[in-house]
């Protein structure tokens, strides 16, 4: 079975996507980049922000998230970038540059497709 971990932005997480819902429903109903796990057993395990600009704490928080889960014996298989991070981030390319060098799991860069094409339409 894998195991999902979302790594999202920290200001966008806690400003803009309350609750990251769109990364969740994408991943429920298994669209957007989730639709690779479509005829699969897939969990979502977890969603951790980057720590912040200028995200230098990634490679901690994934330790957290490893050494957190350790007891539960879960951990996760692939980890999902959510577009808050891919579309939006300056610090972008060193964060995730940090990610696929230090994870040890395939890292795919992109969660839901559900950006508004426009704020005031």
């Amino acid at each position: 079975m894998e195991k999902i971990l979302i790594i999202g932005c920290r200001n966008t997480m806690d400003d803009v996507c309350i609750g990251c819902s769109r990364c969740m429903v994408a991943f429920n109903r298994r669209e957007g980049y989730f639709a690779r796990y479509k005829d699969m057993d897939a969990e979502l395990i977890g969603i951790l922000n980057c720590g912040g600009c200028p995200g230098t704490s990634i490679v901690q928080r994934l330790v957290q998230v490893k050494l957190w889960n350790l007891p539960l014996h879960e951990q996760p298989t692939k980890i999902h970038v959510g577009p808050c991070l891919v579309d939006h981030c300056p610090y972008y390319d060193d964060l995730v540059t940090k990610i696929h060098a230090k994870a040890g799991i395939e890292v795919i860069e992109g969660a839901h497709p559900y950006m508004p094409a426009t704020v005031f339409a």
